[in-house]
């Protein structure tokens, strides 16, 4: 794709080409993605959604093997699906509400530890755990009967900005027109890059190991997680029919090595660290998925609009902010982009676009803060738990501690990862 042009008039093409106009283009079929075109068109914008692969319907998931990408839902993504008319067609066998969560720090010790309580916190539930393609499967059907949504399967080749909007040139010579133009493109997203937008990254040189688990001991619906000496972060999150999901953040090194390990070798090692404790809580595990490898980094695009003169591209999730899966916010994170997005836009005025900059700046003003705060204390906690020195390790073990006696601490934590987001 060639570079982002702003452009003061609009001359006609030398050859004929089919030219259509709409409201708003997203790009991007992800989760993300696919909830904002859907979103969108539900308020009556005449959306068009652009992907590669948006022709591969992602299949229902059945039978008892789980998807290896699953994800923690805040109840701001609940309230989001709810808003879209999804939440209610999800297949609510195959997801897993989490009640408790349980920390362990690093020394082995009693008080070393975090329990966070929806009983005590005064909320039916903390999160729900979820696969990608049950609710990618959804969002596919739903948009199926969407007349306001088209998705093409294409790829964008150059972008052209003015005053009056955008205007898109695919890859098999269509050519579209849209006052508004949503990135959802991923964490390398060329739209970001085109636009001249920076981002400051950091890689943590750890891969997160994921796999899927059949445990002996039923899990009492709580989410357990330890930190390791030496800065590795072992997540369980319980799963219907005495499942778990495992997260493994480590060295790329270690991951390659736990790739490799058979079902005696993972029983060994599980046996053996966080003090045989994983174990004690799940009991035997069963291997039930194909482990798999992901690199970690953090990111944060400098703007999440743009061109800077006359904005008319909005960047949403992975585009505009990635964070280290320890406390399993990344995709909650994009889809509140979503709904502040929907928010701001379906209240607007009536005199105003869509892409009018009011709206835009509205939306980057409001998602910066929350971006920037949740991506700061992520960041900080990875690295206080990676630290090998004893004064890091004496403190982040003291203020788990801390931390637990506190109601009004829990409280506040609980209450961050729940999200706030409302629809009138």
């Amino acid at each position: 794709m060639s570079e982002v042009h702003e452009k003061i008039s609009t001359k006609s093409p030398l050859h004929p080409i089919k030219s259509r106009t709409v409201d708003v283009v997203v790009i991007g079929g992800g989760i993300v993605g696919k909830a904002c075109a859907l979103g969108l068109a539900q308020l009556g914008l005449h959306t068009i959604e652009i992907a590669p692969d948006l022709g591969q319907t992602v299949p229902s998931p059945q039978g008892d093997q789980w998807s290896q990408r699953v994800y923690a839902f805040s109840l701001s993504t609940q309230k989001l699906l709810a808003h879209l008319q999804i939440w209610d067609a999800l297949d609510h066998s195959r997801m897993q509400v989490v009640r408790d969560m349980r920390i362990y720090g690093d020394r082995g010790e009693k008080d070393d530890q975090l329990h966070l309580s929806a009983f005590e916190a005064g909320t039916p539930q903390l999160a729900w755990i979820g696969e990608s393609n049950l609710v990618e499967h959804t969002l596919d059907q739903a948009s199926r009967f969407q007349n306001k949504l088209e998705r093409l399967t294409d790829v964008v080749e150059k972008i052209d900005t003015d005053h009056d909007g955008v205007t898109l040139t695919l890859k098999n010579g269509g050519v579209i027109q849209a006052q508004l133009v949503i990135a959802a493109d991923g964490a390398n997203s060329p739209i970001r890059s085109e636009l001249g937008i920076s981002a400051s990254e950091e890689s943590y040189s750890q891969s997160a190991v994921v796999a899927n688990w059949i445990c002996s001991y039923p899990h009492l619906e709580t989410a357990f997680q330890w930190f390791l000496p030496g800065g590795d972060i072992i997540a369980m999150l319980p799963l219907p029919n005495k499942q778990v999901s495992m997260v493994w953040s480590t060295s790329p090194e270690n991951a390659s090595a736990l790739l490799k390990l058979d079902q005696n070798g993972w029983s060994d090692l599980l046996s053996s660290i966080a003090n045989a404790a994983i174990g004690k809580q799940l009991g035997e595990l069963t291997l039930n998925s194909t482990p798999a490898a992901f690199p970690l980094r953090k990111m944060r695009a400098d703007r999440f609009i743009g061109p800077e003169s006359a904005p008319k591209i909005v960047l949403i999730g992975d585009a505009a902010h990635v964070m280290h899966p320890l406390a399993g916010q990344g995709l909650n994170l994009g889809l509140r982009d979503v709904a502040v997005l929907l928010n701001i836009l379906g209240k607007r005025e009536a005199f105003r676009s869509a892409s009018d900059p009011v709206l835009l700046r509205r939306y980057e003003r409001q998602r910066q803060g929350d971006t920037t705060a949740l991506l700061w204390v992520t960041d900080k906690l990875k690295k206080l738990f990676s630290a090998s020195g004893n004064p890091e390790r004496q403190l982040r073990n003291w203020g788990l501690g801390l931390v637990n006696r506190s109601h009004f601490m829990k409280q506040r934590l609980i209450e961050r990862a729940l999200g706030e987001i409302d629809f009138e």
